[in-house]
């Protein structure tokens, strides 16, 4: 096979790795190749094609463009190359075209990452060889020659570039608002999720909200499940486990999307599952570093780190569960949010906002609440700083008040992180150093 691997980073060196390792015949692109990067295809011994793409680019053209996901589906080099005959690809669709791991995949607004580790923790603890990879690090092509089952994070970016890629347990989350920047409408960023559904068959199982189940095409038995659940159950509706039962800090919607999943992929391989070893299991669950956690208090105020919250559904959950009064801290690149639903929940439990990063100010102005600037001229070495100082402020707002419950200190950012931080982790990471330096404990 002849293919071009579109857009380095993350994605694309897993994707030069894996096509070496297949004897493809294959070159790479990039408009800006990082060192590392460079590095990589050299000791691949991988050529450079040149950017821009032309007509004179080629010979003939790759059967294969495996585009990365941070590539616009509608990129102008990527419409070449469509005209020219090459299939537009991602690694979901590599690895599934090349490879029969097994996979369960998961999509949705919000939830993905955290019922992911949920569910490969459960998978783990049951005795099956599952890794978490996909649209975080490791990516998935690194891990499906090592493991039994990948259990696959998938984004909306990647699920643009899907044929054929066709998930054993397919779970999709929920159905809000993001990427508006990226996909343009609602409905093309909801197309694009659905697009995890399309391609399975009778013997695959998606699951998901009543609602999403309802749009969704496809052939796969179909399971719904609770967002709001009152309790964990099973794929019959008996009861797994009471929601005082499961760890602290993991949602209750993700706990459960993650076990219907669980019993889906044991049914599939035709492995008896008891529930009492299942309830076992939930009770070792952690919670993903960098989502809702609870870091410890600093002069009787909590400090909230929830950094990989950026789409409206997901920060509408942090202030919810935080204790009032709270003071927020939001900003980084806006992906479209529409706030519209924050409002209720922002009226009635935060009492100051902490802009940060280069569009902080403007989601902040949309509240009717006090507001503080911290950042002005937002890069990635004032990032850490920035996190310090709106930590500080906030520390002393809420520590200055005479009420016993002394509030929150909430980081649900609401944006994108790249412009202060290297990703989300990072972030989180600056939000930790800012606890510890103001006095917080390990």
């Amino acid at each position: 096979m002849k293919a071009l691997i579109y857009g380095l980073g993350r994605s694309g060196r897993g994707a030069a790795q894996f096509v070496k390792n297949l004897g493809w015949d294959a070159a790479w692109c990039d408009a800006q190749p990082q060192s590392a990067d460079l590095e990589r295809m050299k000791t691949l011994e991988l050529a450079r094609q040149v950017l821009p793409l032309s007509e004179h680019s080629f010979q003939s053209a790759p059967e294969f463009t495996i585009a990365a996901p941070g590539v616009p589906i509608d990129h102008p080099d990527l419409e070449f190359l469509r005209a020219q005959g090459s299939k537009i690809i991602g690694e979901l669709e590599l690895g599934y075209l090349t490879r029969r791991t097994p996979m369960i995949a998961v999509t949705g607004t919000a939830g993905k990452t955290g019922t992911v580790s949920l569910i490969a923790q459960l998978l783990r603890a049951l005795e099956v060889d599952a890794l978490e990879c996909g649209n975080f690090d490791p990516p998935l092509l690194d891990v499906i020659d090592k493991v039994e089952v990948a259990v696959v994070e998938v984004s909306s970016f990647q699920l643009e570039r899907v044929h054929t890629f066709r998930p054993t347990v397919g779970v999709i989350t929920n159905l809000g608002v993001d990427h508006l920047n990226r996909h343009g409408s609602l409905e093309r960023y909801h197309t694009a999720k659905l697009e995890l559904a399309r391609n399975q068959i009778a013997g695959d199982a998606l699951i998901a909200p009543p609602a999403v189940l309802e749009q969704a095409g496809g052939a796969a038995k179909r399971h719904a499940f609770n967002p709001y659940p009152d309790g964990i159950v099973d794929l019959e509706g008996d009861l797994v486990a009471e929601l005082e039962e499961i760890p602290s800090g993991l949602h209750p919607a993700n706990v459960q999307a993650a076990v219907l999943a669980v019993i889906a992929y044991f049914r599939f391989l035709e492995r008896p599952l008891g529930l009492s070893a299942l309830k076992f299991a939930l009770g070792g669950l952690l919670p993903v570093e960098g989502r809702f956690q609870a870091l410890g208090q600093v002069r009787g105020v909590t400090f909230l780190s929830d950094s990989i919250a950026t789409r409206t559904l997901a920060v509408k959950s942090a202030p919810e569960r935080s204790n009032s009064p709270v003071a927020w801290i939001v900003g980084g690149r806006d992906k479209g949010a529409n706030t519209d639903d924050l409002q209720g929940v922002v009226n009635e439990k935060v009492v100051h906002i902490y802009a940060i990063g280069t569009h902080g100010l403007m989601m902040a102005t949309r509240f009717d609440k006090p507001i503080t600037q911290i950042s002005f001229e937002p890069t990635l070495e004032n990032g850490h700083q920035d996190m310090f100082k709106a930590c500080k402020q906030a520390l002393e707002l809420l520590s200055s008040g005479q009420a016993t419950a002394k509030g929150s200190i909430l980081l649900a950012p609401l944006c994108e992180s790249f412009d202060q931080f290297k990703d989300y982790k990072d972030r989180a990471a600056a939000f930790y150093a800012a606890y510890l330096a103001l006095g917080g404990e390990t």
